[in-house]
């Protein structure tokens, strides 16, 4: 039994080939305690929840703070009913959105929700991270250039500087150019001597960045 299982709405349509499947599986999981409360709503009877929450295609599905679009199948809304009822999951989630070519919404929900950014970026350090992935936390991270939200997470980018995995390294260090706070330039000058010659470019190029950041001395 889940501790705190979420609530979910269904958004369908009668002639949707998907909607029936997902309705079913989300069915099962109210009926085992996976979710706490179902509501299904037909569009075709009643098409204003469509506007009011956004969605543009069924099935649409709102499972606890996720929004999921499209055909998914018992076991990935089991998942993602579980990392509801837990707080989990949103650094899945946000990879998602992203693999999804849903930039700006991610960039939206980061803005809004600073505190997940710690939790997407802490993904940067994992070796396994696929490369798409990786590509694409990076176009978001650089639309947040310079805002609170990424200046808040200095701390922990100056750590990844440290990580093992040079290409980790490499994007700290582009990220921190971004932040454009001064506070990191003794993280980034130490890699101006690291191993690898990206690192060292990179660190290079984000020190030019942050000595333009510096505030001018004034005078005695």
């Amino acid at each position: 039994m889940v501790a705190h299982p979420a609530d979910a709405t269904l958004l369908i349509r009668s002639r949707c080939p998907h909607c029936g499947s997902v309705a079913e599986a989300l069915l099962r999981l109210t009926k085992s305690g996976k979710l706490a409360r179902l509501e299904i709503v037909n569009l075709d009877q009643r098409p204003e929840p469509a506007q009011l929450l956004g969605a543009r295609s069924v099935p649409w599905l709102k499972l606890g703070p996720f929004e999921l679009i499209g055909a998914r199948g018992l076991h990935e809304l089991e998942h993602w009913a579980d990392h509801a009822a837990a707080g989990t999951g949103w650094p899945d989630y946000l990879i998602e959105l992203l693999s999804e070519q849903q930039l700006p919404r991610v960039v939206g929900l980061l803005k809004a929700e600073p505190q997940y950014l710690g939790a997407l970026l802490d993904r940067m350090a994992d070796e396994q991270l696929e490369m798409g992935a990786r590509i694409a936390i990076s176009a978001a991270v650089e639309d947040l250039a310079a805002t609170p939200a990424l200046k808040a997470c200095v701390p922990q980018l100056v750590e990844l500087t440290l990580s093992a995995h040079p290409q980790t390294r490499a994007d700290a260090c582009h990220f921190l150019g971004l932040a454009g706070d001064p506070s990191a330039t003794p993280a980034v000058r130490r890699l101006l001597q690291d191993e690898h010659e990206d690192v060292r470019e990179i660190a290079l190029e984000t020190l030019a960045i942050l000595d333009d950041a510096e505030p001018p001395e004034e005078d005695a």
